[in-house]
């Protein structure tokens, strides 16, 4: 039986990390809060804020337990929500020396893990030995900034332990968040990492002037390509066209505060990918995934998936290829 009371600790410092602690304080007497940077943390408990991301957020400090110690807030914590890039997850990993076993996982990242070619769930499924009725996954459709203005929101929250992601879902929900419990683990995390490619190539497209007439085909033939990916991976009875695959995905496609449209904006204008990544503040999740996404749609040999999209952007960021030219060819295998 789950506790009806139980602890929170996040695991990380970004905009959607600080978006999370604030849903919960809305709820939850303390949360956990870990972040590495030990500047930030004397700053949140001196000016009540993150100087980084979501300034605008006040947080109350009796209701914050900060700790640049990733071994302490796992102890206290029986809920662990771990919102740090995929990219540099196993450097947080790493250093953990407690153990996890008996904790409840979810993930907030959306992306897939470098070094294992794995699904965030997935790899601590078969790294850390933790039963899948143990892990989940928060997915939008939902951007921080938006939780940061109170705006109406929505969250998936999916976990093959229907309890857990009850719980969970109960002490995210507020009056501006809705949560939506779903069942599909892989399906609504592959669909929370394939969205960030199809939101670069909305950049990428929209940098090079195309308008929103060609905007509607490419997120229209995203969503089957989505469909055709995670059927691939996992095969189940699921509805593309519920909000937590094509809700996320239209919300990350079009919104300005989408990181990963706005550096494929950038790439489509010229940047390179190393200078568009300067640019930013904070990390492009999609710039990651294009490339596990590739090798992993590969993998099946002749009977991969289509995925002329992934491609695309693939050839563009990891390739060199010119947009303008990988883009052209893109458009006429739209339909």
């Amino acid at each position: 039986m789950t506790n009806p009371n139980p602890s929170f600790g996040v695991i990380g410092g970004g905009s959607w990390a600080t978006a999370i602690v604030k849903m919960l304080c809305e709820n939850v007497p303390q949360v956990n809060w870990y972040m590495r940077n030990k500047e930030v943390i004397d700053h949140i408990e001196k000016e009540y804020h993150n100087p980084n991301y979501l300034s605008a957020v006040e947080f109350d400090p009796k209701q914050l337990r900060l700790s640049d110690n990733i071994n302490q807030v796992i102890q206290e914590s029986d809920f662990l929500i771990f919102v740090v890039p995929s990219a540099f997850l196993m450097n947080e990993l790493e250093k953990m020396t407690v153990d996890i076993s008996d904790k409840i996982i979810f993930s907030a990242i959306k992306g897939i893990v470098p070094e294992s070619q794995l699904l965030v769930g997935e790899h601590f499924h078969h790294k850390y030995n933790i039963p899948f009725e143990r892990i989940g996954v928060i997915t939008g459709p939902c951007h921080a900034e938006e939780v940061a203005l109170e705006r109406l929101s929505y969250l998936t929250i999916a976990c093959a332990n229907e309890g857990h992601a009850n719980t969970l879902a109960q002490h995210l929900s507020s009056e501006y968040i809705k949560c939506n419990v779903s069942e599909d683990i892989i399906g609504t995390e592959y669909a929370a990492v394939l969205k960030n490619i199809y939101a670069i190539a909305a950049g990428i497209a929209h940098g090079l002037g195309y308008g929103d007439n060609f905007q509607s085909v490419l997120m229209s033939n995203a969503i089957r390509e989505m469909k055709r990916f995670i059927k691939k991976r996992f095969k189940m009875k699921r509805n593309i066209n519920d909000s937590a695959y094509l809700g996320d995905l239209l919300v990350t496609g079009y919104s300005v505060f989408s990181r990963n449209r706005y550096f494929g904006n950038m790439i489509g204008k010229g940047y390179t990918v190393k200078s568009a990544q300067m640019e930013m503040s904070m990390v492009a999740e999609g710039y990651y995934a294009t490339n596990s996404a590739y090798e992993i749609s590969n993998s099946f040999g002749d009977k991969k998936p289509k995925t002329p999209i992934i491609n695309a952007v693939y050839k563009v960021l990891y390739e060199n290829k010119n947009p303008k030219k990988i883009f052209a060819k893109l458009a006429d295998k739209l339909n």
